[in-house]
C-alpha cells in the first residue's frame, strides 16, 4: 500500500481579509481604551478639584487650577465639626469587627451546611438563601424599632449586628458551594490520623477554603465601608458616626463646598485604594477563585 502523505493545508488571509482583521482590532482597542479613561477620569477630575478653591472651582469646573492648594484638605482634618478622623476610626472598627464574624460564621455555617446532613439541612440553607432575597430597605423601620427597644441603638457595636446579619446570606452560599467542591477524602485522612473535628476544620479546610474567605472579605469590605441607611437610622452620636454620615456634614442647605466635598471624599477613600494595592494579588486570586467554585 502507497503511503499517501497528508499535507496541512494552511489559510492564508488575503489582504481585504488583514485590513478588516485590523480595523475591528483597533476599534475594540479604542473603546476599551475610552472605557478606561471614562472610569479613570472621574478620579483624577476629583483629585485636581480638591486642589481648588471655592470661588475658583465655581469659576471653571474642568479646569485645571492655576493656584494648587491643599487648605481644602488642612480644613477637613483639622475642624472638629467634620469629625473625619473619628469617623475613619468608627468604620475601621466597624468593618474589621464585622468582617471577623462574617468571615468565621459563614465559613463554620457554610461548612456544616454542605459537609453535615441532619433534618432541616435544605431548609436552613434555603433560609440562608432567602436573606439574599430581603431588601434592606424594607427592614429599616422595624429594625430601628427593635434597637431602640431594646437599648442596642446608639452604641459602638450598634452597626456591628446588622451588617454581620446581612453578611452572612451571601458569606454561606459562596462557602457552601465551594466546600462541596473539595474532596471529603481529605477529611477521611484528617480523621484517620486522629485530627479531631475542630483541628480539621480549621487546620486543613480553613486554609484550602482561604481564596473564597478572601472573596467574601472583599464583597463585604466594600459594603460595611459604604453602608449608610443603617448608620443614618441607628447612628444619632455625633461621635459615633461612620465615613457616610460625615460625608453629609459637608453639604449645605443652600450651597454646596465641593472642592471641600471632594477632598473629603478623597481622603475616606484613601484606606480601601491602599488595602486594594497591598492585596491585589490576593484579591485577583480570590476573585477568580469565586467564580470558579463558588
Amino acid at each position: 500500500m502507497a503511503d499517501v502523505k497528508m499535507t496541512k493545508v494552511k489559510s492564508v488571509k488575503t489582504p481585504a481579509e488583514k485590513i478588516k482583521v485590523g480595523l475591528l482590532s483597533g476599534f475594540l482597542n479604542l473603546m476599551l481604551i475610552l472605557f478606561s479613561a471614562s472610569c479613570i477620569f472621574p478620579l483624577v477630575w476629583m483629585f485636581y478639584s480638591s486642589l481648588k478653591v471655592k470661588r475658583v472651582f465655581n469659576a471653571d469646573i474642568i479646569g485645571l487650577p492655576k493656584e494648587p492648594t491643599i487648605s481644602n484638605y488642612v480644613r477637613i482634618i483639622t475642624n472638629p465639626d467634620y469629625h473625619i478622623g473619628g469617623s475613619m476610626l468608627n468604620s475601621v472598627r466597624t468593618t474589621a469587627l464585622s468582617l471577623f464574624f462574617i468571615v468565621l460564621f459563614g465559613f463554620i455555617v457554610g461548612y456544616i451546611l454542605a459537609r453535615i446532613k441532619f433534618k432541616g439541612n435544605r431548609i436552613l440553607y434555603v433560609l440562608f438563601l432567602m436573606g439574599m432575597l430581603i431588601p434592606v430597605h424594607s427592614l429599616l423601620v422595624p429594625i430601628y424599632v427593635v434597637f431602640n427597644t431594646t437599648g442596642l441603638g446608639n452604641k459602638w457595636f450598634t452597626l456591628i449586628i446588622p451588617y454581620v446579619a446581612f453578611g452572612l446570606p451571601i458569606a454561606v452560599f459562596l462557602v457552601e458551594g465551594f466546600i462541596k467542591a473539595i474532596p471529603v477524602e481529605l477529611e477521611e485522612a484528617a480523621a484517620i490520623d486522629g485530627s479531631s473535628f475542630t483541628r480539621t476544620l480549621f487546620s486543613i479546610i480553613f486554609p484550602v477554603a482561604r481564596p473564597i474567605l478572601v472573596t467574601i472579605a472583599i464583597i463585604q469590605t466594600f459594603s460595611c465601608w459604604n453602608e449608610f441607611s443603617f448608620a443614618l437610622v441607628l447612628i444619632k452620636d455625633s461621635a459615633l458616626q461612620t465615613v457616610p454620615l460625615a460625608m453629609t456634614m459637608f453639604k449645605g442647605q443652600f450651597a454646596s463646598d465641593y472642592p471641600k466635598i471632594m477632598s473629603a471624599m478623597l481622603t475616606t477613600m484613601a484606606p480601601i485604594v491602599v488595602l486594594y494595592f497591598v492585596f491585589s494579588k490576593q484579591i485577583i486570586k480570590g476573585m477568580v477563585a469565586g467564580a470558579v467554585k463558588g
